[in-house]
């Protein structure tokens, strides 16, 4: 996929009835998907580092669109039920893999093995990246965060 190609979805009016907070998207439940606990493809659920939608759900499978606001990161984080692919669609940032930290651009391709520990960190043009989950458990609920930057990390 040539990130240049790339088309985003069209805005969907009924996106309304999701809304920022501080650890979930709030939405008509009866909307949401009951394998992955996410909103049906096309809505955008708002987080504190920017934003992500759903774009295919599949047996085993899910494919995301992130946008990391300019100069935010996410949870340094990682998944015991899903490895995840990440190419990079726009901007720049820095993202860690393990114990490795690789300054990203578009058009690179990023595999985060399941238990790896990882963060993206967005420069000053934010970052937005195509995110492919494989695995028996894509729920947001297998997020492990080990720091985070909006204080939704379990005390220890």
């Amino acid at each position: 996929m040539d990130p240049a190609n790339f088309v985003p979805s069209k805005p969907n009016p009924a996106a309304s009835k999701y809304t920022a907070t501080a650890d979930h998207a709030t939405a008509d439940h009866a909307s949401m998907n009951p394998a992955t606990s996410e909103p049906p493809p096309g809505l955008r659920c708002h987080r504190p580092w920017g934003w992500y939608e759903v774009l295919a759900v599949g047996k085993g499978y899910q494919v995301k669109r992130l946008h990391l606001e300019p100069n935010q990161r996410f949870s340094l984080q990682r998944h015991h039920q899903r490895s995840e692919q990440w190419l990079v669609l726009a901007g720049q940032g820095v993202v860690q893999l393990g114990e490795a930290s690789l300054t990203v651009q578009p058009g690179q391709l990023l595999a985060v093995p399941v238990t790896c520990v990882h963060r993206a960190s967005a420069g000053p043009e934010g970052l937005e990246i195509l995110e492919v989950q494989r695995g028996i458990v894509l729920r947001e609920d297998d997020i492990e965060r080990l720091e985070d930057d909006y204080g939704r990390c379990e005390p220890a």
